[in-house]
């Protein structure tokens, strides 16, 4: 019974999470000198990953990134369909569950530590999935489908550097006082919790 309402409280958070990132991906985009517009799609990833964990967030990132290719508009813009695969956002766009589960890993472990460290190292743990490892792809990306070289693809890239830093900083700020709020989120039921910290070893699971 406690096995099954984990499973169901897992998926509904998969869920909810996904539609937040398809909402934040629809919000409008700002355009810019350059093949990739501004979204809040990296707001609504790093604010996934942080709170959900490493493998709940990549699986609401990849449930996202599949209703999406399957043909329903939550891309940004209204995009949707295989045809974004060739665009010169697809690598940001593709890389996004990766960089979740990367983002996430280091979560967990920031959630371990006293509670003063938890914004910087939410914000470092978005920095690295989110600015870190998509921007690379993203470039990858660029280089592919809009045929940039690879000095090009990153003078394209860098100006988004400067907003995500914001936003994953948004992101682990809210983090924070999400787990503040709901300690047991990414905790083992029956886990101990320091004051003035994260659960203690071995606790976290997700």
């Amino acid at each position: 019974m406690v096995r099954s309402e984990s499973v169901l409280r897992d998926t509904a958070l998969v869920a909810v999470f996904a539609a937040l990132i398809a909402a934040l991906s629809m919000a409008p985009a700002i355009a810019i000198a350059g093949p990739v517009p501004i979204t809040f799609q990296t707001l609504a990833i790093a604010l996934t990953a942080v709170i959900l964990g490493p493998w709940r967030g990549a699986l609401a990132t990849l449930l996202y990134l599949v209703v999406g290719l399957a043909g329903l508009p939550v891309f940004a813009g209204g995009a949707a369909g295989l045809g974004v695969v060739a665009r010169p956002s697809a690598g940001y766009l593709l890389a996004f569950p990766l960089a979740a589960l990367l983002a996430g890993l280091i979560a967990r472990r920031v959630l371990r530590l006293q509670r003063r460290y938890w914004v910087p190292g939410l914000w470092v743990a978005g920095i690295v999935g989110l600015i870190v490892f998509d921007h690379v792809c993203g470039i990858a990306g660029m280089m592919v489908n809009a045929d940039l070289t690879l000095r090009a693809a990153f003078a394209a890239d860098v100006v988004f550097v400067p907003v995500d830093l914001a936003k994953t900083l948004v992101a682990g700020a809210v983090g924070a006082v999400v787990h503040r709020a709901f300690p047991a989120l990414l905790a083992r039921r029956g886990a101990v919790r320091v004051p003035g910290a994260g659960v203690a070893e071995p606790a976290v699971t997700e």
